[in-house]
Formats: structure tokens, C-alpha cells, sequence
């Protein structure tokens, strides 16, 4: 899920690792109480969560009509602001981890099941589309007193309790076509710094085609 739309509301139903290991990186609330800094963690969670909500209304991203424009080609702030977040975010973990300061062997990453990933995809497009707003956007939306972000939560929630209460008969599709954690290094075989240099390449380029065409529009 793209910066913009970070609230996870799929749902959470173990899956079977493809390799058969142990992921060792994933805490329980037993793990929490045996002295993890949980109050710690949620505050920080909180400040971070109102920290990004309000830069996405600052950023005008809870108006579906804006967020509609890069369907348009007329209005690319959702595509800067998601790219820009992956960049910085990206640049972050690298320079950390060369200097020391992150361990990027501790940092989770989420596993790669092609076929459920590929029709969710397609399933979260389709209602971006339609709605005009992803999850993240809709709940500020929502908190700002917009309909549509009320009207798009409701759905959300509803869609997420309907598949939960239908899972068994899409539990075998939903643990198929497993790949274990991939990261671009190591399915590219390329060294990290290759990765990171070649995606901030892009972004200058991207940006640049989108300035092009706002102006056109």
C-alpha cells in the first residue's frame, strides 16, 4: 500500500511461510509483556498517525476531486507526495544502515503472495477510482467533515467485516502462490546503493514528465 493509503484494514489471518521459517521479527503481545516499551510505542504511533494525517489536508489529498485528478492526468499531487514519501523514506534506511544507526535485517517485510496481492490490487484500484479516496485519505476526510470520506470508511469497514466472515472458502487463495520476502536488491541481484540510486532517478524523471503535463492541462 502506497504512503498515501497506509491504514491496513485487511484482514490479519496467519498465513503459512512458503520457506517453512520461523519469522522472528514479528512480536506478540506476549513478547510486549514481557517489558516492551508498548505505552512508548502507541504514543509514538499516535503522534505519528495525527502528524500524517494532517499533512495529508494540508496537502489537499482529503478532497476526492484533487485525488481524482491523477486519474485526469491533470492534477499529479498524489503521485508527488506518494513518491517524494518513498524516496525519503528509502534515502533514510539506506544512509542509516551505511552510518550504523539501523539494522535493516530487523526491519519487517511483509511477504509476497502474487495472485491474492495482484486481485487486492486491482480490488483497491478499482475502488479508488470509483470513490476517489483510498483508506488514509478517507479517514481525513471523514475527520474533517466530509460525506464521501464517511461514506468510503463505512464501506471499507463493511467490505472487511463481509471478508472476514467469508474466509474459509477463500483461505486456500488467499495462502496461494507464496514468495517469501522480496526486496528489489535481492530479486534484481543488484547491489542495494544500484536500487536506491536508479529510484531516485526515477522519481527526478517522473516528476519532471508530471510538471509537464499539469502544465498542459
Amino acid at each position: 500500500m502506497s504512503p498515501v493509503c497506509v491504514l491496513d484494514v485487511s484482514v490479519r489471518t496467519p498465513r503459512k511461510n512458503p520457506r517453512g521459517e520461523k519469522d522472528s521479527r514479528r512480536k506478540s503481545v506476549a513478547d510486549w509483556d514481557k517489558g516492551e516499551p508498548m505505552t512508548d510505542s502507541l504514543v509514538v504511533a499516535v503522534a505519528i498517525g495525527i502528524a500524517f494525517g494532517w499533512t495529508l489536508e494540508r496537502a489537499g489529498l482529503g478532497s476526492a476531486p484533487k485525488l481524482a485528478g491523477q486519474f485526469y492526468l491533470t492534477d499529479f499531487t498524489v503521485f508527488k507526495v506518494m513518491f517524494s514519501a518513498i524516496v525519503t523514506a528509502m534515502l533514510g534506511a539506506f544512509w542509516l544502515a551505511r552510518l550504523g544507526l539501523l539494522d535493516l535485517s530487523r526491519v519487517y517485510v511483509p511477504e509476497t503472495y502474487l495472485l491474492p496481492q495482484l486481485a487486492g490490487g486491482l480490488l483497491f484500484g478499482a475502488g479508488f477510482v470509483i470513490a476517489g479516496l483510498c483508506p488514509g485519505t478517507s479517514c481525513v476526510a471523514a475527520a474533517t467533515g466530509r460525506g464521501d470520506g464517511a461514506m468510503v470508511m463505512l464501506g471499507m469497514f463493511a467490505g472487511v467485516l463481509a471478508t472476514g466472515l467469508a474466509f474459509a472458502p477463500l483461505r486456500n487463495f488467499y495462502e496461494s502462490t507464496g514468495r517469501g520476502s522480496l526486496t528489489l536488491p535481492d530479486l534484481l541481484r543488484v547491489p542495494y546503493g544500484v536500487v536506491v540510486a536508479a529510484v531516485v532517478a526515477m522519481a527526478l524523471i517522473a516528476f519532471q514528465l508530471a510538471g509537464r503535463l499539469e502544465k498542459r492541462a
